[in-house]
């Protein structure tokens, strides 16, 4: 089992002004690779707010992945990817890169994500768009691949070399 958080940045959400229907797609799509979600927050956009819920759910909740929905696009109010690079201590760059590929098969708007991901101790933190398809799509890429880099942060699995 991978012990997972959501965080949703958004200030209409925050506010009870916009239900969480991406947090929703989250727990569906994580269930698939055993994981579970243990620690869920609406925040507004705010980097200070996001960062301490990142720092919380990693350090004092131990958890093995965060996954953020929302912010990652270019208003002035979308601080997430900031508040993530601000926490991790090592970047991920395969995981965003991945999905703004495939999402720009999809439509040519995804060149404007500024996902990031990394690794904050032994948790992998991935920021995903805000709305629930493209949280849906872009975790049918990813989730494939997560349960051996978890696995790896973990200690439980050796390095990726398969050998074929």
């Amino acid at each position: 089992m991978y012990r997972v958080g959501i965080i949703t940045a958004s200030d209409k959400g925050s506010r009870g002004e916009r239900e969480d229907l991406s947090a929703r797609v989250i727990r569906e799509e994580v269930a698939k690779i055993g994981g579970e979600v243990l620690e869920y927050a609406i925040v507004p956009d705010e980097e200070e707010q996001i960062k301490n819920k990142l720092i919380e759910f990693t350090d004092n909740k131990g958890l093995d992945l965060i996954l953020t929905t929302g912010g990652t696009g270019f208003s002035l109010r979308d601080v997430t990817p900031e508040a993530t690079l601000a926490v991790i201590d090592r970047l991920a760059p395969g995981i965003p890169e991945l999905m703004r590929a495939e999402s720009f098969k999809i439509t040519p708007r995804a060149v404007l994500s500024r996902a990031a991901a990394g690794i904050r101790k032994q948790t992998l933190i991935i920021n995903l768009p805000g709305s629930p398809k493209a949280v849906r799509e872009n975790l049918g890429w990813i989730l494939p691949a997560l349960p051996h880099g978890l696995d790896i942060l973990k200690g439980t699995a050796s390095e990726c070399g398969s050998g074929s």
